[in-house]
């Protein structure tokens, strides 16, 4: 006989959407219940979490979490620019240190975490959502007025209710944390071009001291190349900057899938919302959203509680949460999916004339460009100050995208 219990609201995964929904919605006063598949938080870490200092700040991630970073490198097979800045405006995040420091907020507030516990399908009726899941072994049932599902690329809940079908395109990337000889721990490589990777990039990202996490992203279904077998490879050869890290002896191996199909799918239901990599809620340029599952995960939250408070567990009770998010962040996702279309297409000569171009942006252009902070007036501002034909062509891409 299955165990039954009753919540508000029940989260599905503990990666940082949930947990914010989860930290959110307790905050509320809610009675929240949020499910984790693995045996601890972030037991499994996907790939590397690149984030961005002002998120850091507005979420106050503690210093333990993350190594600031201020010079960029870029390099494709025959060219290579490092952009610095004097302070640092990006930084990797230590993900199991981020992921169990945003679970343990949401349990402060009260929310109960149920490890080892796996969703096996999920039925709607009049009063809710209901889940029959494994937890520890034993058959438990959770009976939900509203369900929030952060269960990342697999869209746990989604899927069982019959309404969202597998991710077309996402973004498969294997990843060592390894110890090496040589690093210099402000400073981050992206890598471009066949060598690299056939439709995607490759990356060395400082996690502090002597530490790296070395990495490769492929594009599905653009390439049937394995990033793990890639991987290898540009470390076997010690391809570009990866050579000057000396003697590397990997400590833990990451595999993980994000989707990379944009913002294509609707977020809520009658009783369900979708958040994170659930959503597509990444940035298609270097495929990061943990700014945005955190964000957007607190938003999630916040909705659910006032509308459980309400008795209106409705679509249109629940819709705020996707108009907030649309607003914030659609237009400069399709944006970036424009560019990104257009770099997977570029040749390792292109890339090589690529670089030539971000050579001639200031870190701030950069990094917008790289977080796909798009506006129209800094596209404007971008073309007018870059004169080079190939810019003009690769922002007004931009902005035809911006504008529409």
């Amino acid at each position: 006989m299955a165990r039954e219990l009753n919540y508000d609201i029940v989260v599905v995964g503990a990666g940082p959407a949930g947990s914010s929904a989860a930290f959110s919605a307790a905050k509320m006063g809610l009675r929240v219940a949020l499910l984790e598949k693995e045996e601890s938080i972030a037991q499994t870490v996907r790939t590397s979490g690149v984030t961005w200092m002002d998120s850091i700040r507005e979420f106050e991630i503690p210093e333990f979490c993350y190594n600031p970073v201020k010079n960029y490198g870029f390099c494709s097979p025959n060219n290579e620019v490092i952009i610095s800045g004097n302070t640092a405006m990006a930084a990797v995040l230590d993900v199991r240190k981020t992921y169990r420091w945003l679970a343990d907020k949401a349990l402060k507030q009260g929310a109960d975490l149920f490890l080892n516990t796996t969703v096996l399908d999920a039925t709607r009726n009049q009063n809710g959502i209901t889940l029959h899941t494994t937890s520890s072994k034993e058959e438990v049932t959770f009976h939900s007025k509203i369900v929030i599902d952060a269960s990342g690329f697999q869209t746990i809940v989604g899927k069982s209710l019959g309404l969202v079908t597998q991710w077309a395109r996402f973004g498969a990337g294997a990843e060592y944390e390894a110890e090496a000889e040589n690093v210099d721990s402000e400073t981050w490589w992206l890598m471009v071009g066949q060598q690299y990777s056939p439709a995607g990039y490759a990356w060395i990202f400082p996690l502090g001291g002597k530490i790296v996490r070395i990495g490769v992203g492929v594009g599905k279904p653009e390439s049937a190349q394995d990033p793990t077998e890639q991987l290898k490879e540009i470390m076997d050869k010690k391809l570009g900057p990866i050579a000057k890290l000396g003697k590397i002896t990997p400590i833990e191996f990451h595999y993980g899938l994000i989707p990379n199909d944009g913002l294509s799918r609707k977020t809520v239901y009658d009783n369900l919302i979708l958040v994170g990599d659930t959503a597509g809620q990444a940035n298609p340029l270097v495929l990061e959203g943990i700014r945005y599952a955190i964000r957007f995960g607190r938003i999630a939250g916040e909705v659910a509680a006032s509308a459980a408070m309400k008795g209106d567990m409705s679509e249109k009770s629940l819709l705020p949460y996707e108009e907030n998010w649309k607003k914030a962040i659609q237009s400069k996702i399709n944006s970036a999916s424009k560019v990104q279309t257009r770099w997977i297409g570029l040749t390792d000569q292109d890339w090589d004339k690529e670089l030539d171009i971000i050579k001639e942006l200031s870190i701030d252009e950069f990094l917008d460009f790289i977080k796909a902070d798009f506006s129209i007036s800094s596209i404007v501002k971008l073309a007018v100050s870059h004169p080079k034909l190939a810019v003009r062509q690769l922002f007004n891409i931009v902005k035809g995208a911006t504008t529409r």
